[in-house]
């Protein structure tokens, strides 16, 4: 198999102002005639067969006719924030980022993506001996259901007037660096207890909290404090699609899922406890499944993260910091692999033999000689399928985004120690704020580091496209402040 990044521009969006969609665009680029290859089938019983149709980092397979190459296009964007690097730069990226996972593994193979090379390492630190040594016990297909619907991901959220101001005296961006590093030392393990309301209910209070500080999974019942005035503290399952939103409005009552750290928040955030009731819950015995794979990863990005700072020559040092972007990823997507939500597979059938196309299947293109579709395939029997991995840290570092403890300095990051009204918007591990925050930065995964800082007054941004705009011109403010340009 051959690989080929492209590190410069988006060739499968050269067209796309003659589809309506930018996936159409996509799919026709992946689907062009290409004289003397053919779409690849797979081998034996490879599940990577076909093209991946995604709008940013669609996979491009092929396969000669004759069947006997095969070639595999991607984008290096995938791994790296690329911002006109030359090829060279990224390749020195890959040779770093492959020689920093050598220290730790000495077989480590750099795969197609950050998650299939974050999955492999992973299995590479499952114990040789011991109660584990055949793997980690996977969930039944309903408990991996029961997560994939109630568990969302990092929070996403935009605050517009009335609950911001209408002109903003600022806008600055904090970023937890490496943050769901910070939340891999422990996790759920094995076949989770259900917990009722009447058991938990009969627990002491001692017991209820321990519970509460487990490896958990709650549906609860809300209420939102009559005085409360700040943002919201538990996600809730936005109607109509699969999105989260964040009930604040005093008074509130409503019902959802949550992970224990998120509930521990509710119960105990700086500002009045919110009113949590039990109706049941899933709780694991606690474990350190990720501990090693993350410390080594951990390990890796500090490595190459100082070799960006103290690095003389400016291509190494940008090099090292791509690789150390790219270990980022590793942890990251490797992280969002583990749960395993229900895979689509992208396949195409000539026009002429449009039965053929699979009756489950959704048809999301297609031209004079070839219709595109895409169809679930259900759950995996993926042996290393651990959504409850996922879920946890997923809740856990959307709680830090609300509160979180520095030892050291004694002292709370988060939003929640922000001003009413001060925040403008999350963003999977970031903030958006109009007021500066004397947060300690250390350079350790989970410190709020200041990335942007756009002075005022400004326009509350309405919608994403908004956010991203002003993100965009924060950061080069930034940039254009510290580097005294």
């Amino acid at each position: 198999m051959e690989r080929i990044y492209i590190t410069g521009g988006d060739p499968w969006h050269r067209d796309a102002d003659r589809h309506p969609y930018l996936r159409d665009a996509v799919a026709a680029w992946l689907n062009a005639p290409t004289p003397g290859w053919r779409t690849d089938t797979g081998r034996g019983r490879d599940r990577m067969a076909g093209h991946f149709v995604h709008p940013r980092h669609p996979v491009a397979r092929y396969q000669t006719e004759d069947g006997e190459h095969h070639v595999e296009i991607r984008s290096a964007g995938e791994w790296f924030d690329l911002d006109g690097d030359e090829p060279a730069a990224v390749r020195d990226a890959f040779v770093l980022l492959w020689q920093a996972l050598r220290r730790h593994w000495n077989d480590a193979v750099l795969m197609g993506s950050p998650s299939q090379t974050g999955r492999d390492l992973w299995t590479r630190t499952i114990p040789a001996r011991g109660q584990h040594a055949e793997g980690y016990p996977v969930l039944s297909e309903e408990l991996r259901g029961l997560l994939h619907a109630t568990a969302g991901q990092g929070r996403t959220e935009l605050l517009t007037p009335p609950c911001v101001p209408d002109q903003l005296p600022q806008l600055l961006e904090y970023d937890r660096t490496f943050a769901y590093a910070k939340h891999t030392w422990k996790s759920p393990v094995g076949t989770p207890r259900r917990i009722t309301a009447a058991t938990f209910a009969a627990w002491s209070e001692k017991d209820q909290i321990k519970a509460l500080y487990g490896c958990g999974h709650w549906h609860v019942r809300v209420t939102v404090p009559d005085t409360w005035n700040h943002v919201g503290i538990l996600p809730a399952a936005a109607r109509g699609d699969r999105a989260w939103h964040y009930p604040h409005a005093p008074g509130t009552t409503f019902t959802t899922w949550a992970g224990g750290p998120e509930i521990h928040t509710a119960l105990t955030n700086p500002i009045t406890p919110w009113k949590i009731e039990i109706l049941d819950g899933l709780l694991w015995d606690d474990g350190k499944p990720l501990d090693d794979w993350a410390k080594k990863l951990k390990d890796a990005w500090t490595n190459l993260a100082t070799q960006a700072l103290f690095q003389g020559d400016p291509q190494q040092s940008r090099a090292a910091h791509l690789a150390s972007r790219a270990v980022r990823a590793v942890l990251l997507y490797g992280i969002g692999s583990f749960a395993q939500r229900p895979r689509m597979v992208t396949g195409t059938t000539p026009r002429h033999l449009e039965r053929d196309v699979p009756a489950d299947a959704e048809i999301i293109g297609f031209d004079d000689d070839l219709i595109t579709w895409q169809k679930p395939t259900g759950f995996s029997r993926d042996p290393n399928a651990h959504p409850e991995w996922s879920a946890a840290i997923w809740s856990g570092a959307r709680a830090a985004l609300l509160t979180q403890r520095h030892r050291d300095e004694d002292i709370y990051a988060g939003a929640l120690h922000t001003p009413p009204g001060s925040v403008i918007a999350f963003r999977t591990d970031a903030l958006y704020l109009t007021q500066p925050q004397n947060w300690p930065y250390h350079h350790q995964p989970g410190d709020y580091l200041l990335k942007g800082h756009l002075t005022g007054p400004l326009t509350a941004p309405a919608s994403e496209e908004d956010l991203l705009a002003l993100r965009d011109a924060g950061r080069a403010a930034l940039t254009h402040t510290t580097t005294g340009a």
